[in-house]
């Protein structure tokens, strides 16, 4: 008996590890099911660790659901180094001291971004502009102009602070880049700062404890439960 139309369509969660990009996991995804209807619906960068919503089938047509959805980060910064990249993978920039700098300090820089603000995407972000993706322009060497847009920090929260590492939690609406906030907090403490871990806890109502690991995706870890493919709206 064959498979039927429905075998291979619906949500998978991944727990996607660093150092491999969002569109490698799509591969491979693809070819543990071998099927070819395969998106993800929302980029980790390859520095980034966490949840990834991979999208099977017709419900590929969902990815714009997600973009609406609001998404929680864990993140780590170091204070006193700005680089290329605003992460841990570009060459150093500038050093600054942070030894002036106290906890209260930190948690009243931290506070000074929540709510709706301003936030320019970083030329190594994979947006579009002019139909070109910025990333690819600054491997180029190539930097333009980016105007800033408005996005909301609903909750943004100091968890640890051992200098000049500073852990903390963030829930943000969509186009929220997350190593632009490390490096807009450093730049409002005055020593600048960049992202060294990203993981992302949440899509939604979509939790990273429900993920399964790379290896071990197979047809039984889709989900089917959350959309309908007749009208698209989430139950």
């Amino acid at each position: 008996m064959g498979k039927g139309k429905d075998d291979f369509e619906g949500l998978i969660l991944v727990n996607k590890p660093a150092g491999i990009t969002s569109h490698d996991v799509v591969d491979i995804v693809r070819r543990r099911l071998g099927i070819k209807k395969v998106g993800h619906a929302g980029t980790l960068d390859p520095l980034a660790e966490g949840l990834l919503v991979i999208l099977v089938g017709r419900y590929t047509k969902f990815f714009k659901k997600f973009v609406e959805f609001k998404k929680e980060y864990v993140g780590i910064l170091k204070l006193g180094e700005t680089t290329t990249t605003g992460d841990s993978e570009g060459d150093i920039l500038n050093k600054v001291s942070y030894h002036n700098i106290n906890k209260k300090d930190i948690i009243n820089a931290f506070k000074n971004f929540v709510g709706e603000i301003e936030q320019i995407p970083p030329m190594v972000s994979a947006k579009r502009i002019n139909g070109k993706r910025l990333y690819i322009l600054a491997r180029k060497g190539i930097v333009i102009e980016r105007k800033p847009r408005k996005i909301n920090i609903y909750k943004l929260k100091v968890l640890d602070i051992t200098l000049p590492l500073v852990k903390f939690y963030v829930q943000c609406s969509k186009g929220t880049y997350i190593r632009k906030l490390a490096e807009d907090i450093g730049e409002e403490l005055r020593c600048g700062a960049h992202i060294i871990k990203i993981q992302r806890k949440a899509i939604g109502p979509f939790r990273l404890d429900e993920a399964v690991r790379l290896e071990e995706v197979n047809k039984k870890n889709i989900i089917r439960t959350f959309f309908s493919l007749k009208d698209a709206q989430v139950y």
